[in-house]
């Protein structure tokens, strides 16, 4: 069981805790971290986490996301996302052990006007994108056989327990106000449901496959359509109204459509991502559960 011994750090986010699911559950030795517990930013203590542990996998699903704040301070999103990784992987290194890392959508600058692959090359638009082009590269610096995973719009049951949420979350609290929702229609994404990006990803691991995977939701959709879909699954009924980037401006450029195709994913051997609406309908059964 010691050499299936895995760390994940930000254990308790939309992601960790679907992986510290899946993995214990592959019969993995999971310990789990989140930063108030290991700051991964702190070479010192990343070094005694590896040191106390000695794992053969390290899951790094902890990341600073906040897109528009990064802009006007760029350095916590640099040293949670870019020297974080760096800290991990030159840990890695020193400790034989593998590292997966969680990277996004947002590395590429959404001109392409289709899903992206792993061949296109990354030109990210701001500081948060920036940042996690910065943590795939000294991945790649470091070690030799990393993997990573880029993924986009995550979201899953874990959101309803931290302090930022969902979309959807933000779709059903604005539906409550009783207000006009504006919602972007020239921006699209692949939304991904956390429960199958874990049972992916854990494929991955178990497979021994290395490189860059893309792991989105499987289906390019504004997120004014993904809006729609979720008040239809909801069965609500708000004002819901179109808008452009031109009329909603933000702090951080975004990309207009960074989708990403999971093609080299299915060519492994891996089972496609179900329907995005299976995967909202889940997620609202979810809900219930967990706020009766």
């Amino acid at each position: 069981m010691e050499s299936k011994k895995v760390i994940i750090f930000g254990c308790r986010g939309q992601l960790g805790v679907e992986l510290m699911a899946v993995l214990e559950a592959r019969g993995y030795a999971v310990v789990g971290f989140d930063r108030s517990e290991v700051d991964i930013s702190d070479t010192a203590q990343v070094e005694r986490a590896f040191a106390t542990q000695e794992p053969a996998f390290v899951v790094n699903a902890a990341a600073y996301n906040q897109v528009d704040v990064a802009e006007k301070e760029p350095l916590p999103a640099m040293q949670a996302n870019g020297l974080a990784v760096r800290n991990l992987a030159m840990a890695c290194r020193q400790h034989d052990a593998r590292l997966v890392h969680f990277s996004t959508d947002y590395v590429f600058d959404g001109t392409a006007g289709r899903a992206y692959t792993e061949d296109d090359a990354p030109r990210p638009l701001g500081a948060y994108a920036v940042s996690k082009m910065e943590s795939e590269l000294y991945a790649q610096a470091y070690l030799d056989n990393p993997l990573i995973i880029r993924t986009s719009g995550v979201f899953g049951p874990g959101g309803l327990n931290t302090a930022r949420g969902n979309f959807i979350e933000a779709m059903l609290r604005l539906a409550a106000s009783n207000q006009p929702i504006r919602v972007l229609n020239d921006h699209v994404a692949s939304p991904t449901y956390s429960p199958f990006l874990a049972a992916r990803a854990a494929e991955l691991v178990d497979r021994n496959l290395t490189g860059i995977f893309h792991v989105g939701g499987g289906q390019p959709i504004s997120w004014f359509d993904y809006a729609a879909m979720i008040f239809r699954v909801a069965g609500l009924h708000p004002e819901l109204k179109p808008t452009n980037e031109r009329e909603f401006r933000t702090a951080a450029r975004r990309p207009k459509y960074s989708a990403l195709s999971n093609a080299k994913m299915e060519r492994a051997g891996i089972e496609p991502m179900p329907p995005l609406e299976t995967a909202v309908r889940l997620y609202m059964e979810a809900r219930t559960r967990v706020r009766p």
